[in-house]
């Protein structure tokens, strides 16, 4: 359990959070929302221990600032911006391994399900490695352990669709775990949370359960289909994983229900082109093939 109770944080004369408190149970879903300064970023730092601050913070009854060592040993965290750290990427799991007492092999076996192969970049410092490859490792650090509770911010910046497709599936699966994921945008996290906080000027202003429109946890089959062959577009659809027919005229593919608005904002660049578009979940796409087969 996560128990934050009038929590308020200031830099200088700048409130970052004020008055805050919020509670997420055993096996709680949260998707935080506001907008960028809203005081995501600092909640999370007071939640991990980082900050002193006003107010209370405990974590399964545990004060984070005066045990943080014990509290973190079960935090799995993501953070916004990735660590300048210089150590090669290989000593960085062997840190994070030794600190949490998680199995190395899982780490990896996460950053490949990502598209991270750690045996190309073990020798190669961390911050020499692109943002996305720097994404799917701290994402492998978090994921690859059993971490009771996940703290995640902004865990989906930076990553192509098929990483992102992979996040959303992780998380899925961690059932179990109390978990804060944030964002600005509500679309990218409303599938991930049972429940809706948003923060505006380190306040709670809003906080109910989130009731999930139909299919947007699923995977979406989707089909698109253009006026005319376009490099530019085949190769947006490429790195969604589509593909083409028709000589590149027709597209299909998926789409995690959490990115089918990132997917028609990709769509909407091409609005010239576009000469069809439709959307079925996984369910509806087998009961389509099997009244198909029927008629066979």
């Amino acid at each position: 359990m996560i128990r934050l109770a009038q929590l308020t944080k200031s830099f200088g004369r700048a409130k970052a959070l004020d008055g805050l408190t919020l509670t997420a149970e055993a096996g709680e879903k949260i998707a935080l929302v506001g907008a960028n300064g809203a005081g995501k970023t600092t909640l999370f730092r007071c939640l991990l221990g980082e900050y002193a601050c006003d107010g209370v913070v405990r974590i399964d009854g545990q004060d984070p600032r005066r045990n943080r060592t014990a509290v973190l040993k079960h935090i799995g965290f993501v953070p916004q911006l990735p660590p300048p750290l210089k150590m090669p990427v290989k000593d960085l799991i062997d840190f994070a391994t030794g600190v949490s007492g998680a199995d190395s092999g899982r780490i990896v076996s996460v950053a490949a399900d990502l598209g991270l192969d750690v045996g190309e970049v073990a020798n190669r410092p961390f911050i020499k490695l692109s943002g996305g490859q720097k994404q799917k490792l701290l994402i492998a650090i978090a994921l690859g352990r059993d971490a009771r509770f996940l703290i995640l911010d902004e865990p989906a910046a930076n990553l192509d669709p098929p990483a992102r497709a992979v996040l959303f599936a992780l998380l899925e699966r961690r059932r179990d775990d109390t978990m804060i994921v944030s964002s600005h945008r509500v679309d990218e996290v409303a599938g991930l949370g049972t429940r809706i906080v948003e923060l505006d000027r380190g306040r709670v202003v809003f906080d109910d359960p989130l009731i999930l429109s139909a299919g947007a946890r699923n995977m979406l089959s989707a089909w698109v289909r253009i006026a005319r062959p376009d490099k530019a577009f085949a190769k947006a659809m490429l790195e969604w994983g589509f593909a083409a027919s028709e000589g590149g005229l027709a597209w299909r593919g998926a789409v995690e229900g959490p990115d089918r608005l990132r997917f028609l904002g990709l769509l909407s660049r091409y609005a010239g082109l576009l000469s069809g578009l439709s959307f079925n979940s996984e369910a509806e796409e087998e009961r389509r093939h099997e009244a198909v087969r029927s008629c066979v």
